[in-house]
């Protein structure tokens, strides 16, 4: 026995409308700050502010994937996909954290020309002050990502969001780097904070590809998300025996969820539906986006290792 409620459809389908939202705002976002930063690395040459303009090509790339990623999983379910496209997001994560890994690559690479060559700088504090306007605008937008991310259930506005994030960081340590490049003469500083950079952004790269293919895998959801289900189960199961086998995945937005229901023998199968319902719906109340699979047995199938039913 199983369903998704009309409020739960709704909830999702409304979900997932502000999540392409939000991934158009991520391919503007990404455009401006791009433009910030080239502006910046021309006014002053150099090479960290160069590799900072580099990863936000990457950042461009990335908004598009999730955007075509969250507006294919937004498709409903149909004959050849009868659970639905919300794994496509992490296709888009995956993609991302490969971009990630190319960026701080094309970083290395420019920080490795600039330690055989180091050249003065040109306008520093004006090119800085441009570039940290980019960093405030990339910082507000990735902290939207985050949390919205989150509470939305999307990986690829999560992936997106550690991406800005691993930029933030980087420009940070791309503004020092300048900064002390300019007050001690030593201009090597300059390549070598763009490196120790493009280290950082690998890593950010491998967190992202890491819980991407997790959700690929079907990894379990977290125990703590198996303890609520339990307690859920145990507190709305009323009329029957015991729950056991719980099973639970994210894919995407979606959360499946099955177990095995035992009830008495004796129950008849409008009262084992009644207690299923109720089960769904407060497992939906409780996880958005929640689709529940209930299998009925027979008393004698208990394992009596399961749920206790309260």
């Amino acid at each position: 026995m199983s369903g998704v409620g009309k409020d739960a459809g709704s909830d999702s389908g409304t979900m997932m409308t502000k999540t392409v939202k939000l991934a158009w705002g991520s391919v503007a976002v990404g455009l401006i700050v791009l433009a910030i930063k080239t502006l910046a690395w021309s006014m002053t040459g150099s090479v960290a502010l160069l590799s900072d303009a580099l990863e936000s090509i990457v950042n461009v790339a990335t908004a598009v994937a999730a955007l075509l990623a969250v507006r294919w999983a937004a498709r409903p379910a149909d004959d050849d996909h009868p659970f639905g496209h919300h794994k496509a997001e992490y296709f888009s994560a995956v993609l991302e954290g490969v971009l990630i890994v190319i960026a701080a690559i094309l970083i290395l690479r420019e920080a490795y020309a600039g330690f055989l060559d180091p050249q003065p700088l040109g306008q520093v504090w004006s090119g800085l002050g441009v570039n940290l306007s980019a960093s405030v605008l990339n910082g507000v937008w990735c902290w939207v990502l985050l949390r919205q991310g989150r509470a939305l259930r999307s990986p690829a506005l999560v992936a997106d969001g550690h991406h800005l994030l691993s930029d933030v960081i980087s420009s940070v340590g791309v503004t020092l780097g300048v900064v002390a490049a300019i007050l001690t003469g030593w201009f090597w500083l300059d390549p070598a904070l763009a490196a120790i950079v493009a280290v950082n952004i690998l890593w950010s790269g491998w967190k992202v590809i890491r819980s991407s293919v997790g959700g690929l895998m079907d990894e379990s959801v977290p125990e703590s998300d198996l303890a609520v289900m339990r307690e859920l189960i145990s507190a709305n199961a009323d009329g029957a025996v015991e729950a056991h086998d719980l099973r639970a995945r994210h894919a995407g937005s979606a959360t499946f969820v099955e177990f095995h229901l035992v009830v008495p023998g004796e129950m008849t199968v409008d009262e084992a539906h009644g207690i299923c319902d109720r089960l769904e719906l407060a497992l939906q109340e409780e996880i958005h986006g929640a689709t529940v699979t209930i299998h009925v047995e027979p008393d004698h199938k208990a394992k009596h290792t399961g749920i206790v039913v309260l």
